[in-house]
């Protein structure tokens, strides 16, 4: 698997992957997603291939206090090979660079193999509720 940054034409690919993953919802165009990271850090928005198929895809950002991660993503039938932990390192690296001291991350809570794919890279709870306010409708 090739890590590479995100590119337009990817698009259509990574909303593919998205769905198949569960990671669409209704609330969140996907589409305006995309556009969105593509204004901010757009460095740090990575897909990965497997022979020119895109398998993983991962956004990071950084606001000088916190890092944080969005839209991982595995292809089902790509899981167990090791694709997310490759992501995940690379993010690490990335972000621990750029003087990042903390990750943060969010996982719904009924997301059990999410859960315990990130207690085995070390990701713990925190002592934190988890708090939104839509700005922007999509």
């Amino acid at each position: 698997m090739r890590l590479r940054r995100f590119e337009p034409a990817d698009t259509e690919a990574v909303i593919a992957l998205w769905e198949s993953a569960g990671l669409v919802r209704s609330w969140n165009d996907p589409r305006k997603d995309i556009a969105r990271k593509l204004e901010v850090q757009p460095e740090w928005f990575l897909v990965g291939e497997e022979q020119g198929t895109i398998v993983v895809t991962a956004m990071a950002g950084y606001d000088g206090h916190r890092g944080w991660v969005n839209y991982l993503a595995v292809h089902p039938e790509s899981r167990g090979r090791g694709y997310g932990r490759s992501v995940m390192a690379e993010i690490e690296r990335l972000l621990e660079a750029a003087g990042c001291p903390k990750l943060n991350l969010q996982v719904r809570a009924d997301n059990e193999q999410a859960l315990g794919f990130y207690a085995a890279l070390g990701y713990l709870p925190d002592a934190a509720v988890s708090l939104g306010k839509r700005l922007i409708a999509d």
